[in-house]
């Protein structure tokens, strides 16, 4: 793609160039302040749960179908809670475990089982040498960082628009024992919002592990996070899994109430086969006497069921739905027409994944710091923080106020047409 400043002739790049400098110098004179680094729910998102701080009280029944909330017991979480998270993910409640408040703590958990004590009756990982695992890219970089915290090695897997390439992915996990374990954000996937297309979940489904201790880490963090219309459909990965013909022992799901209610201060559940959710639980049980089941009270009752969450989800919405469609405008009107970029357009998730010119996304998230907004740091998205082409950007609109997000997206583009603009005149030099 040859961009409208390449076209140019010198002199009109020149021109632009300065224009773009001008732009640039009045910005700085702002001394803006402004945030965009991380995928955070606005304050007018978390007011949304306020009402739930009112349910409980020193007067109320503390019970739930014979489990005390307020004392040790029930290791797997609430009934009610158990019963929420399954409906949610369509599972079975009895292959549910509800702890905590974090699902990358569980995930932590669960791939320091795998470390620490092995899986299915394998040498614990720490013992078997190399140990490699998938990372789906761009994605998600905390999960990058789980798996490097322990030493195993993450390699990146080509993001397509229906998925992960599976090709790629067969080629890995069918004939390379040392892969133990795949990142996956199925639906609107961190950063890119791509949902798994059918074919993609049932390939995952269909896979045959050369390493028996592999799993799939299915972080379902976005299930019910649609901001427009219907959604992307997201097929059950464990009703691709029975199209298979049985139970096979190959994926761990995870999910949350992150982004639903109160970050931090909300449930998290994990999910499995039978086999796997015992072997997990075992492992937690040396770490845990009981999760913490006063909040898991306090949202089951506030959020009710699978139909109370979507019509919760909905306010949020309301919400998001203009900041999405913000920045869809600001990068049209912006860029649209200069050939310098892409950007993607999803129906739900939290983030916007941008493509600039080769060789400009740490220049583009230092200029726009300098001009007085944060961003992801550029490569963020990729395993160890390398994007082999310094393309990816990571644009996550949800936390400003819509007048906050207008600035900073104005600053962005002007950053993005600068950087852009300095790269044709550099390649002429």
């Amino acid at each position: 793609m040859t961009s409208a400043f390449q076209k140019m002739t010198d002199a009109e790049l020149d021109a632009a160039l300065a224009d773009l400098e001008r732009q640039a110098d009045e910005l700085r004179a702002l001394d803006l302040k402004l945030d965009m680094a991380r995928g955070k729910p606005s304050p007018e998102q978390t007011a949304l749960s306020r009402p739930m701080l009112d349910l409980l009280t020193s007067q109320s029944d503390l019970t739930d179908n014979g489990a005390d909330a307020d004392n040790y017991g029930a290791p797997e979480g609430l009934p009610s809670a158990r019963a929420l998270a399954a409906e949610l993910l369509g599972v079975d409640p009895a292959n549910v475990s509800v702890m905590g408040s974090s699902s990358l703590n569980l995930m932590y958990d669960c791939v320091e089982n795998g470390y620490v004590h092995g899986i299915g009756g394998e040498k614990p990982w720490c013992q078997q040498g190399t140990v490699k695992f998938l990372c789906p890219a761009p994605g998600y970089d905390r999960h990058f960082t789980v798996t490097e915290s322990f030493g195993i090695q993450n390699v990146p897997v080509p993001m397509r628009e229906d998925g992960p390439d599976m090709d790629v992915v067969r080629e890995y996990v069918e004939k390379d024992a040392t892969v133990k374990g795949i990142w996956c954000v199925p639906r609107y996937a961190n950063p890119t919002g791509v949902t798994y297309s059918d074919d993609v979940v049932r390939a995952f489904a269909a896979l045959r592990p050369a390493a028996p201790d592999f799993r799939i880490f299915w972080d379902n963090a976005y299930a019910v996070h649609t901001f427009r219309g219907e959604g992307d459909p997201l097929m059950n990965i464990f009703d691709a899994l029975a199209e298979q013909g049985g139970e096979k022992n190959l994926v761990y799901e995870f999910a949350s109430t992150a982004k639903v209610t109160f970050p931090s201060s909300g449930m998290a559940w994990v999910t499995a086969s039978p086999a796997d959710m015992a072997e997990l639980r075992r492992s937690f049980s040396a770490m845990r006497v009981s999760p913490e089941k006063i909040s898991q009270l306090a949202h089951v009752r506030f959020l009710k069921d699978a139909a109370g969450v979507r019509a919760h989800m909905e306010k949020h919405a309301e919400i998001v739905a203009p900041r999405f469609a913000l920045v869809q405008q600001k990068l049209s009107e912006g860029l649209g027409g200069l050939d310098v970029a892409t950007w993607t357009d999803p129906n739900g998730g939290y983030f916007v994944s941008f493509e600039g010119p080769e060789g400009s996304a740490k220049a583009i998230v230092a200029l726009t710091a300098e001009l007085g907004v944060k961003l992801t740091g550029a490569g963020a998205p990729w395993p160890y923080g390398k994007d082999p082409r310094d393309t990816n950007i990571r644009i996550a609109p949800t936390y400003p106020s819509l007048e906050e997000l207008g600035q900073a997206l104005d600053v962005f583009v002007v950053a993005v047409k600068l950087v852009a603009a300095r790269l044709a005149k550099a390649e002429r030099a």
